[in-house]
């Protein structure tokens, strides 16, 4: 079997990955992240998950490398991660009692032959009605701090989520079931 390479220094993409038994090595890439790229969400995803994957293809030269990266859209518009307390507070209080988008693009390179291919998973979250104390709350445990859309579905903010629609792991910021699928394409069967 080809060696895998995980292109994140994301833990929570590297618990996801092990989830599934696969065996990997983790080399956090370097790719130049533009979040202003004037393509929808969609082809955003898929081009930043892309760059992050031939960034470690070069450094590995032979190997599969996935890429991934997740944004949060609430009405078309792309919401970071919060650089700041205040700023996720801020981002908590519009996302209160909305509906989101949560977009993962995952790309798989083949660093001999830059062979690749790329997909995107969309799924939806419902956020709560939140309280201003909830909200401090939130942010009081540091959370949303390194969090697109300034909340993860996988520890407190379940909290806040009312409902999904799609893909759990996509919210996570890994769409295993589509990873896998992808994966079939260089020969590597997850199950």
């Amino acid at each position: 079997m080809k060696k895998l390479f995980l292109a994140s220094a994301s833990p929570r993409r590297k618990e996801l990955l092990e989830l599934i038994g696969l065996d990997f090595e983790v080399v956090p890439s370097d790719y130049e992240e533009d979040l202003n790229l004037k393509n929808n969400p969609s082809e955003t995803v898929r081009n930043l998950a892309l760059g992050k994957a031939r960034n470690v293809a070069k450094k590995v030269k032979e190997g599969i490398v996935i890429g991934s990266d997740t944004v949060v859209v609430l009405k078309g518009k792309i919401l970071g991660k919060p650089k700041s307390k205040e700023e996720a507070k801020e981002i908590l209080g519009n996302i209160s009692d909305r509906e989101l988008e949560v977009y993962s693009g995952v790309a798989l390179v083949e660093a001999e032959a830059d062979r690749f291919l790329t997909d995107c998973v969309v799924s939806k979250v419902k956020i709560k009605k939140l309280s201003k104390e909830e909200i401090e709350n939130y942010v009081a445990t540091g959370e949303p701090l390194d969090k697109a859309g300034a909340f993860g579905i996988q520890g407190r903010g379940a909290l806040i989520v009312e409902k999904i629609e799609g893909d759990y792991f996509n919210i996570v910021g890994l769409p295993l079931f589509k990873l896998s699928e992808m994966l079939k394409t260089f020969g590597i069967n997850c199950l």
